[in-house]
């Protein structure tokens, strides 16, 4: 029995994916870095910033730091700095949270909600003139690709 052909179409494979995972890795991050020099440029802030604001808008109430760590998928420490100079700014607030005096709540300032929602206006319109080559299809299609991806290796982990 010959199980080189197979072998070589393994192979072949497993460094079409390796490719593909190199090209996705190169996209991501020349999109990240253009977003990164907008958002120094034009609204004086950074990326991280940018992100902690945009879990913060999709929760009223607001979140304990641990939530919000943990929907940004970064550790209690990175977010607190960013936390506190936020609410130097006045965009963001800490709230205590009744019966725990150990736990706050951050939520965004009015002016927070503002700020947010021109810088997010702004990367919307960013984001799409970069994937503008692709039609509204194809990105619906990729997204719906990458999302199942992202479904199985969370079930399954990324290693079988």
């Amino acid at each position: 029995m010959n199980t080189q052909p197979e072998l070589r179409l393994a192979e072949q494979g497993s460094k079409q994916r390796l490719r593909l995972w190199l090209r996705l890795l190169a996209v991501t991050r020349k999109i990240e870095a253009e977003l990164r020099e907008r958002m120094r440029t034009e609204f004086d802030s950074t990326l991280p910033r940018f992100d902690v604001m945009a879990a913060l808008s999709r929760h009223d109430q607001g979140l304990r730091m641990s939530a919000l760590s943990g929907v940004l998928r970064v550790s209690n420490g990175n977010v607190t700095g960013i936390v506190d100079r936020l609410a130097e700014d006045g965009l963001v607030m800490r709230v205590p949270v009744a019966g725990d005096r150990r736990a706050t709540l951050v939520r965004l300032t009015a002016r927070g909600a503002e700020v947010f929602a021109r810088q997010a206006a702004e990367h919307e319109a960013w984001i799409d003139a970069m994937l503008a080559e692709l039609s509204p299809e194809e990105a619906r299609s990729y997204a719906a690709r990458l999302r199942t991806l992202a479904q199985k290796l969370d079930d399954k982990g990324a290693m079988e």
